[in-house]
């Protein structure tokens, strides 16, 4: 008879250095996952205690390679199954003057949050195990046509559609597709903006909401939820009414 070794599950993690990945990973962690910490900065990823890092930039497409080949040596090696990818890492910038089109600007957002994570599915997709989950980081800014988003918000609605169209692409190899969209949460990120940020919330608040979520299979992960919901109902105003409030606001 042939004994079987069961496998230990694991959780990958991009932009696990710092704000809501790094709070991720402390959380699996906690939950007694395997998890796989990836970022630019090692030093930062080793200090997270107990996870495996993996460094590279996700805009590059052979480090993202290179960085899989590793990856399925590891799981090999110490018998992980990779049971969730959660593609979190992302940048932020503003347009601040519509009229003066930054392009640079958006060519940097789009790559980074949405060509990038074309060279992550490309090489992590293949190593999920049946019954996977995997989790793309949008935001709640695609609800609403928010000021100066003309980039962040672009960016986070390709990932949206992204996410819903391999949803139905991946069913019939069994892996399940969750689109985070997280309202306002503390990181060093949203440190830099200069605007209110209403029912904020902390990065651990966020990794247990996405926590919850991507065990449940949610196919839509937003949170909190008061904010959240307020943004989606706000969403159905006829449009010319939305875009009048929000350029007065704005002004």
């Amino acid at each position: 008879m042939v004994m079987t070794t069961a496998k230990t599950p694991a959780v990958l993690i991009t932009g696990a250095s710092s704000g809501i990945g790094l709070a991720l990973a402390e959380y699996y962690l906690a939950q007694g996952m395997q998890v796989i910490a990836c970022g630019r900065n090692r030093e930062a990823l080793q200090g997270i205690s107990g996870a495996t890092p993996l460094d590279f930039d996700i805009t590059d497409s052979a480090q993202v390679q290179t960085a899989a080949t590793e990856l399925k040596q590891l799981l090999f090696d110490n018998h992980w199954q990779l049971q969730q990818v959660i593609l979190n890492a992302g940048s932020c910038e503003y347009i601040d003057d519509a009229l003066h089109f930054d392009s640079a600007l958006f060519a940097r957002v789009i790559n980074t949050n949405v060509v990038a994570m074309g060279y992550c599915l490309e090489h992590f997709l293949p190593l999920l195990s049946s019954g996977a989950q995997l989790g793309l980081m949008s935001s709640s800014a695609t609800y609403l046509p928010f000021p100066r988003a003309e980039a962040y918000g672009a960016s986070k609605a390709a990932i949206s559609y992204l996410g819903r169209s391999l949803r139905v692409d991946l069913a019939k190899h069994d892996i399940g597709v969750s689109v985070i969209c997280p309202g306002f949460v503390k990181t060093p990120l949203t440190d830099k903006n200069d605007f209110a940020m209403p029912m904020q919330i902390t990065a651990q608040q966020a990794a247990v909401a996405i926590y919850n979520g991507m065990q449940r299979q949610r196919n839509e992960i937003h949170f909190p939820g008061k904010f959240t919901w307020l943004l989606k109902l706000a969403s159905l105003l006829p449009e010319s009414l939305l875009v009048s409030l929000l350029a007065k606001k704005n002004n």
